[in-house]
C-alpha cells in the first residue's frame, strides 16, 4: 500500500501513517497471517508435593476391539513419581461404570487425588464427573486450545503406549489387551530421565523384581526405620530432578515463544480454526476469517502472560 500510494502522494511520516492505518484496519486484522513467534513464554504446572495426589488422564481410543468389547485405553498418570495406570474399557461405557473403574483402579490403591489435569473429552468435561469431583475435594484443571503443553505429560505417555502395544502385537500376535499389564509393568519399573530412577522407585523405595535381575531379596531390601528416612530423601531427590527438568524444558521452549500479555480493558482478537465443510461467520471453509473480535478483556485470571 505504501509503495502504491508513493507514486501519487507525498506527506511527512507516510510511512508510518500507512502502517498505523493497516494495525487498525478491522478486516486486515482479522485475515492476515502472524509471521512472528507464538505469543505467551511457557507456564510449567507446579510440582507436586507427595505422590498421587496430582495426577494427569487421557484415553487412548480406535483400538481394535478385544473378546471383552474393549476398544480403548484410560491411562492415569501420577505427575510426582511419573507411575501409570493403563486400564482397558470401552468407548460406550457409561458415567456410573467409569466412575467404578476409577474408584477401583485408582482410588483404591492412592486415594482421593487432589487434582486431575485433562484435556476436554466429553466424559471428563460432563457435569456427572465433576459433580462426583467436587464430592471427593478434587479439582479439575483442563487444557486450552492452542497450550498443549498443559497435558503434554499424558500425551507423550500415550505416545510410548502405542509404540509398546504396536512391537507386542508384531512380535508375538493375538489381543493387545493380553499385554497391557506387562506394558505397564514395564514402563513403571524402566529408568525416567526426568527424576533419574524408574517410578516404581520413586513409589516404593526400589524397583520391583523382574526376570531381568535376579538379585535376592535380602540384598536390597531395607529395613527398620531407614526405610521412612530414604523414601523420605528419595522423594526430595525426585522434586528437585523435576525442577531441573522443568526449568531446562522452560528454556528450550522459550527461545521459540514471545513474552506477551494483556491488560484488563485491552481489546484482544481470537484466533479460530477453519472446520472443514461448516459455515462459520457467514463464511464457508478455508475463507473463514482467522481471527474474530475484538473482545474487551474484563479480568485476569492467574498469572499466565496470555
Amino acid at each position: 500500500m505504501y509503495h502504491d500510494l508513493r507514486r501519487l502522494f507525498w506527506w511527512p511520516g507516510m510511512k508510518a501513517d500507512v502502517g498505523a492505518y493497516v494495525r487498525a484496519c478491522h478486516i486486515c486484522q482479522q485475515v492476515k497471517a502472524e509471521h512472528r513467534r507464538p505469543a505467551g513464554l511457557l507456564q510449567p504446572l507446579p510440582i507436586p508435593q507427595w505422590k498421587w495426589e496430582h495426577v494427569t488422564m487421557d484415553f487412548v481410543s480406535g483400538l481394535p476391539q478385544t473378546a471383552r468389547r474393549h476398544d480403548a485405553v484410560w491411562v492415569v498418570i501420577d505427575r510426582l513419581t511419573k507411575s501409570a495406570h493403563f486400564i482397558p474399557i470401552s468407548m460406550k461405557y457409561s458415567f456410573s461404570q467409569l466412575s467404578i473403574i476409577f474408584e477401583r483402579e485408582v482410588v483404591r490403591l492412592h486415594g482421593v487425588p487432589l487434582s486431575i489435569v485433562s484435556d476436554r473429552d466429553p466424559r471428563l468435561t460432563s457435569k456427572l464427573w465433576e459433580s462426583m469431583q467436587e464430592q471427593f475435594g478434587t479439582r479439575l484443571q483442563f487444557s486450552t486450545a492452542y497450550h498443549p503443553q498443559t497435558d503434554g505429560q499424558s500425551e507423550r505417555l500415550i505416545r510410548i503406549l502405542e509404540d509398546m502395544l504396536r512391537a507386542s502385537i508384531l512380535q508375538f500376535g493375538g489381543a493387545w489387551e493380553e499385554y497391557l499389564p506387562l506394558c505397564e509393568f514395564a514402563y513403571n519399573n524402566s529408568y525416567q530421565a526426568s527424576i533419574g530412577m524408574p517410578p516404581f522407585e520413586a513409589l516404593y523405595g526400589r524397583p520391583c523384581r523382574s526376570p531381568a535381575c535376579w538379585a535376592a531379596p535380602e540384598d536390597v531390601a531395607v529395613i527398620g526405620p531407614e526405610v521412612v528416612v530414604d523414601h523420605t530423601e528419595k522423594i526430595r531427590q525426585v522434586r528437585l530432578r523435576l525442577q531441573a527438568a522443568q526449568d531446562r524444558q522452560k528454556k528450550y521452549a522459550d527461545r521459540y515463544l514471545e513474552g506477551l500479555s494483556y491488560d484488563v480493558d485491552d481489546l484482544v482478537y481470537l484466533k479460530v480454526s477453519p472446520w472443514k465443510g461448516h459455515q462459520r461467520f457467514g463464511i464457508k471453509g478455508k475463507l473463514a476469517p482467522r481471527y474474530i473480535g475484538p473482545f474487551r478483556v474484563i479480568a485476569r485470571v492467574g498469572t499466565s502472560s496470555i
